[in-house]
């Protein structure tokens, strides 16, 4: 320390002999671009902590009075964020020596959707409200007797979880999507059309271009298409493992033995995860499995003691315990005065340094309680870069924070972390082989079904954003991807006429989704990088494998995963990586280990019992009427350059979902 002293004030020294005004040059572009800068963060940093209140109380309780308080003050500060933009493009970034100063000039720069004139800015901003306002309050007439009001949560989402019923399940499967993505078809038509015209005026070709801006990659969207390509082979035997187990559930009226799934069948609303159906798909029913919610129920949990047993979690670590104002601020679970309320679970940053927040209907199962430590995973995050400036309050790129989040859920997934819960008997041995790949097939229901629908979803709308898709058939176009990329299809044929792609909140809200699909594969990175700084995993040894590390109480985990978050957005997503695991590239690497024995045991049960994999050609015709119309509505999308050259993430005011 006293040999850093002495070099450290040689230069400080030399720079105090320096004249004045060669060290502080008031009219210098240097100090005229720093002084900007520091100001711009303040004054955007004020103003996004009005916003995010605004927000909170219009998501926490919608009303029509709420949805204007938070509509107003989400203008006022998007005609900020457009101001400021402007201003910063005034400088000549090639001119400043300073490079933090050059990237917030440049991140600056691309100001999204504030590049609207002001009267269009307004309009999207009440559009994308009343989009999500659609989604959250949507309700469906009961199956038996069409007298009951459902929600989305709890009651639709308990009854495809837990439903073996396929006509009941087929019925709330089309009339969700009659109830909210039908009802903003037409308004999403003008959203599109509007964001382009944003993409155009910030220098974009169009919106496909101008979203995946933050991830520094002008190849990013082929590079997502290849990823997605290494892995489906993993995807495709299991897609055919529980099309074989389901056809003998279902039979062969219902699930045929070839082909693609059946989208209501799966136990979710989007089929984007299958765990709930893990009772009738389970490789080894007589060895036991991680499925921990009846144990759950049975000991009296609550919504608040899961949230605190995350919490503790991060605690073991030696990583920030949650606030007071998180626990008295937060919504643990849906209140029961009977206000509209939107139910996504969500994790806030309100920019003050205090308030941090979740809101979350959570119900005491397995699933919420991975849910909860995923929400859990983006709090800390904030914690940890709360000291940051205004701009690099966030995550190094979208996918990070999300890949972040459920670096917990690995771990909490273990058998060795239920049985520290008391949740797993320590009857249960996990070196058992069967028991592995039971408790791997269930990871894999949640993670690896996830993986084609992480991707397609905004697949679809960089397709629709770019034209390759006209607005009046994106909807047949939604079911080719789904078809195509996920291997299912409707349990009904769809028309041109509806819009199932806006059943999916993140659609409907204008929230981004490739993020979850990076993150699932950037989480098995860092969930590796700090399996091996805890000593729980060996690389080579088959007693301490990936699928079974748990960190819990690792204070080396939990002080290389500090290091990483404590960055925030102040480096490029490439050395954030590089600090946490050695690599500055995202790579499937880890996630092929973790799940290498599940494939082996799949590849060899799928040829045992002679199923097909796979799922053949896509034919759009056969799930979905088009519109053969000569006067389509076609995107236009504009002759620009295709990318600006400064990928950077502006913290938006948007909190952070579940996928």
């Amino acid at each position: 320390m006293r040999w850093w002293c002495a070099i450290g004030l040689v230069p400080m020294l030399i720079k105090a002999q320096e004249p004045v005004q060669t060290a502080l040059d008031f009219k210098s572009v240097e100090y005229k671009a720093k002084k900007f800068v520091d100001e711009a963060e303040e004054e955007l940093r004020v103003q996004a902590i009005s916003s995010t209140f605004s927000s909170w109380g219009y998501e926490s309780n919608i009303t029509d009075e709420t949805q204007k308080i938070s509509e107003a003050s989400q203008t006022k500060f998007e005609l900020l964020n457009k101001r400021l933009g402007k201003d910063a493009q005034r400088f000549d970034v090639s001119a400043i020596k300073d490079k933090e100063v050059v990237r917030k000039l440049k991140l600056m720069k691309n100001i999204g959707t504030a590049a609207l004139p002001e009267k269009k800015l307004k309009d999207f901003i009440s559009l994308t409200s009343n989009m999500a306002k659609k989604y959250s309050t949507a309700k469906v007439l009961d199956f038996e007797t069409k007298q009951k009001k459902f929600s989305l949560e709890p009651e639709l989402t308990e009854i495809l979880a837990k439903s073996r019923n396929a006509d009941e399940l087929k019925y709330y499967w089309e009339q969700w999507r009659d109830s909210s993505g039908k009802q903003i078809s037409s308004m999403y038509h003008t959203y599109v059309d509007l964001y382009n015209e944003a993409a155009k005026l910030n220098g974009f070709k169009d919106a496909s271009i101008m979203k995946v801006d933050p991830y520094e990659s002008d190849t990013f969207q082929q590079e997502m298409e290849e990823t997605w390509l290494g892995l489906k082979p993993l995807y495709e035997q299991l897609h055919a493992y529980v099309r074989s187990k389901l056809h003998n559930f279902y039979g062969e009226n219902i699930v045929k033995n070839s082909g693609p799934l059946p989208a209501h069948l799966l136990g979710n609303m989007w089929a984007q995860s299958w765990s709930n159906i893990g009772d009738i798909l389970k490789p080894y029913p007589n060895k036991p499995s991680i499925n921990v919610t009846g144990e759950m129920l049975k000991q009296g949990w609550t919504p608040t003691k899961m949230f605190q047993k995350a919490d503790d979690f991060f605690q073991s670590m030696g990583l920030d315990k949650m606030p007071e104002k998180f626990w008295s601020g937060s919504i643990l679970e849906k209140p029961k005065d009977g206000r509209e309320l939107t139910c996504h679970a969500s994790a806030w940053d309100f920019y003050n340094g205090e308030d941090f927040r979740i809101k979350q209907c959570t119900r005491v199962n397995q699933e919420d309680f991975v849910t909860v430590n995923h929400e859990m995973g983006h709090i800390q995050y904030y914690l940890q870069y709360k000291n940051q400036s205004y701009f690099y309050r966030s995550g190094a790129n979208p996918g990070f924070h999300e890949g972040v989040a459920d670096i917990l859920s690995l771990a909490v997934g273990t058998a060795t972390y239920f049985q520290r819960l008391g949740l797993v008997g320590e009857e249960v041995d996990i070196s058992d082989e069967q028991t592995n790949i039971n408790i791997l097939f269930d990871m894999a229901l949640e993670r690896i079904a996830f993986l084609p629908f992480g991707y397609l979803v905004d697949k679809f709308r960089w397709d629709v954003y770019s034209g390759k898709t006209s607005l009046e058939n994106m909807n047949c176009h939604w079911w080719k991807l789904r078809n195509e990329i996920q291997g299912m299809m409707p349990p009904a044929k769809r028309s041109h006429e509806q819009f199932d792609a806006g059943a999916k909140y993140h659609v409907a809200g204008d929230v981004g989704y490739v993020r979850y699909f990076t993150a699932f594969i950037y989480e098995f990175q860092f969930y590796r990088a700090l399996c091996l700084e805890s000593g729980k995993y060996v690389p080579g040894d088959p007693k301490k494998p990936l699928h079974r590390c748990n960190f819990y109480g690792s204070r080396e985990a939990g002080d290389k995963l500090r290091e990483m978050l404590k960055m925030g957005a102040s480096r490029p997503w490439m050395e954030a990586m590089e600090k946490m695991t050695g690599q500055k590239k995202m790579s499937t690497k880890a996630l092929r280990e973790y799940f290498d024995p599940l494939e082996s045991w799949l590849k060899k049960e799928n040829k045992r019992s002679g199923v097909q994999v796979g799922w053949g050609s896509v034919d759009v015709d056969n799930v979905c009427q088009q519109s053969h119309s000569k006067s389509q509505n076609k995107v236009v999308s504009g002759g620009l350059k295709a990318s600006l050259g400064a990928a950077l993430w502006i913290p938006v005011l948007l909190p952070f979902l579940v996928r």
